[in-house]
């Protein structure tokens, strides 16, 4: 009997410890923001792998990736048909879309990207750049940088930052058409754990954009349940941690030019894959 009272009284505690650590987890939104509040529209069984989006230039015209299949989707949130699509490539895992001057760009998660030509025509291909950085390493994310005229490339896992406890970015000119052989810049994994109030020890980014209005960089996390506010040099200003019943997989982030921010999330096990519309209120 004593034994089980005592299992019993050491269940209670752990189950006290729990319960206080998600409360001391905070939750709020960075200005301009409710991240409690958004505009929900659902998308196709095609899309439910969304994991990268582009207005291109509005929410009736999103540019996304669907994971495997080596498609660029074109959505329109209120469509009722079949979303078009351009086949770019073979299938495989792509993470993440980008619009530049130079045109449209699709992520590997190896860290390849497939310069994309002909889009929205019957003669779609691809130019393939392969990065050449030896080591494991796995991308989900990618962003648009006018002033460098490069794509950058953030790292979910990579061999070496891991006992650096850094996350790297790396560049990609796109004036010469080559991958830079070092980082660009580290987030500081550490700060950016202090600032979110967490104990984490990898930050994972799955998908960023430069902000048209701020001109901060913001990451959204989907392993750590995070949204990252940095400079474009990678100094880490903010950190807000993402309620997953809201947040289920976001695996895609863009704004529109006045500065409404859009999240996509996979559907996964948990539910229907969605688009997030976050209206910005200029500070």
């Amino acid at each position: 009997m004593d034994v089980r009272i005592g299992l019993i009284f050491l269940l209670f505690l752990l189950s006290c410890n729990a319960f206080s650590d998600r409360e001391q987890k905070v939750y709020a939104s960075p200005g301009g923001y409710d991240l409690k509040e958004p505009v929900r529209y659902r998308v196709r069984e095609s899309m439910q792998e969304i994991s990268g989006i582009v207005l291109f230039p509005d929410e009736h015209k999103i540019m996304a990736i669907n994971d495997e299949e080596g498609r660029i989707y074109q959505i329109d949130v209120n469509a009722t048909q079949p979303y078009p699509y351009f086949k770019f490539a073979k299938n495989g895992d792509y993470e993440d879309i980008c619009h530049t001057d130079s045109g449209w760009f699709v992520l590997k998660s190896s860290g390849s990207l497939f310069h994309v030509q002909g889009l929205f025509s019957d003669s779609v291909a691809s130019e393939h750049y392969k990065m050449e950085k030896h080591g494991k390493k796995e991308f989900e994310t990618t962003y648009y940088d006018p002033a460098k005229n490069s794509i950058i490339m953030i790292c979910k896992n990579c061999e070496d930052d891991k006992r650096l406890g850094v996350t790297s970015a790396y560049r990609f000119d796109l004036a010469t058409k080559t991958f830079d052989t070092s980082a660009i810049y580290q987030f500081n994994n550490q700060e950016i754990a202090r600032l979110a109030g967490s104990d984490m020890r990898f930050f994972k980014p799955s998908a960023a954009a430069i902000h048209p209005i701020e001109k901060r960089l913001y990451i959204v996390a989907s392993v750590n349940g995070l949204l990252v506010i940095s400079d474009l040099q990678g100094h880490v200003q903010e950190a807000y941690n993402l309620k997953h019943r809201l947040f289920l997989q976001p695996e895609g982030l863009a704004f529109a030019p006045n500065g409404d921010m859009y999240i996509s999330n996979e559907g996964g096990y948990d539910g229907t894959a969605n688009i997030l519309k976050f209206s910005y209120k200029s500070k």
